[in-house]
């Protein structure tokens, strides 16, 4: 309609509000949460949270009620209550029955062949920001989660993994090993349980977490990743041992990544001893060294190692256009 500014110029006016002085951008944003577009109340959110103006709390929780209503028309793609829920947990607004209500949402939208839920993301944001409502006893935390523990989403399943772990207590910690336990989940699932208990419980869990290395499969390469991230010396001791034992080249390679990820100098050793020695492994030990982003110095102590052998030269070569090629702009 004439004098009503086009869709564009309402968005390039939120984002021109980044170089607006603080009492300039409250009243613009006010507006813009009350918008009808899904599109321009998710932009106006996303400011809201990055400019952690609390003052507009009210207006973000009405506009989350107001985008449950007829979602599906009003809402495609959850994108406003995706952007208000994480303003709404960036402020550490504690309602927990606002999260909640957004952990229960499915949202079903026509696609080719079907429908699909939308609301993965939403649940997932609600579940994180579900934590920090302290009107929540450890317990009644825990039961909320545990719904949304078997979420046809997969990254729900994931998200709740995490959001369990930051409960923080030693039964999160229990639920998070039963998960494990069970293993009937996609392996970055299981990934996010793996590493969840050795953040609560450190290196005292590697060895109870090591078990599930010995499938060799994609769950067992989670497991690695978990482990590694520990940075520790008792990491290292048991990825090692892990792959003095293995035969399969593929799952040796995974775990000279992993021993790569330490960040120990014992691991730094290992790897470049197994070049040192022209090892079978030593083209994988060179490609797992160039992968943890090793220093200039270590570089130079690896290019010296491979000097004279071919194999190793052409893989050091390989590995040095890869790096290359990865931080070139695109």
């Amino acid at each position: 309609m004439p004098g009503k500014r086009s869709f564009e110029e309402q968005v390039a006016a939120l984002d021109a509000l980044r170089q607006q002085p603080e009492e300039a951008r409250v009243e613009p944003l006010r507006k813009a949460l009350a918008h009808r577009n899904n599109f321009i109340v998710a932009k106006a959110a996303d400011l809201v949270r990055d400019f952690r103006i609390a003052e507009l709390t009210p207006e973000l929780l009405a506009a989350f009620d107001r985008f449950f209503d007829n979602p599906v028309k009003i809402d495609p793609q959850c994108w406003a209550k995706n952007g208000l829920s994480r303003a709404l947990a960036a402020l550490e607004h504690q309602d927990a029955e606002i999260y909640l209500r957004g952990m229960r949402h499915v949202q079903m939208e026509p696609v080719w062949g079907g429908q699909s839920d939308t609301a993965g993301t939403l649940r997932a944001t609600c579940a994180l920001a579900l934590v920090q409502c302290r009107s929540l006893i450890d317990p009644d935390l825990l039961a909320h989660l545990v719904d949304l523990a078997a979420d046809k989403d997969k990254s729900v399943r994931g998200e709740v993994a995490r959001a369990i772990e930051q409960v923080g207590s030693p039964s999160a910690s229990l639920l998070l090993r039963q998960r494990a336990v069970l293993g009937n989940d996609e392996p970055e699932v299981l990934g996010a349980c793996y590493s969840g208990i050795l953040r609560l419980e450190g290196v005292s869990a590697i060895p109870w977490i090591g078990r599930f290395l010995a499938s060799a499969d994609d769950k067992a390469a989670e497991t690695a990743l978990a482990i590694a991230g520990t940075h520790s010396v008792e990491g290292f001791n048991a990825l090692r041992e892990c792959f003095l034992e293995a035969d399969d080249p593929w799952w040796r390679s995974v775990l000279l990544s992993a021993i790569a990820l330490t960040r120990q100098d014992a691991a730094l050793e290992f790897l470049l001893d197994l070049v040192r020695t022209e090892s079978l492994n030593a083209e994988a030990a060179i490609e797992a060294i160039f992968r943890s982003m090793p220093s200039p110095e270590v570089i130079k102590r690896l290019e010296k190692l491979v000097a004279g052998n071919p194999r190793l030269t052409r893989a050091f070569a390989a590995q040095q256009e890869t790096t290359r090629s990865e931080s070139r702009p695109l």
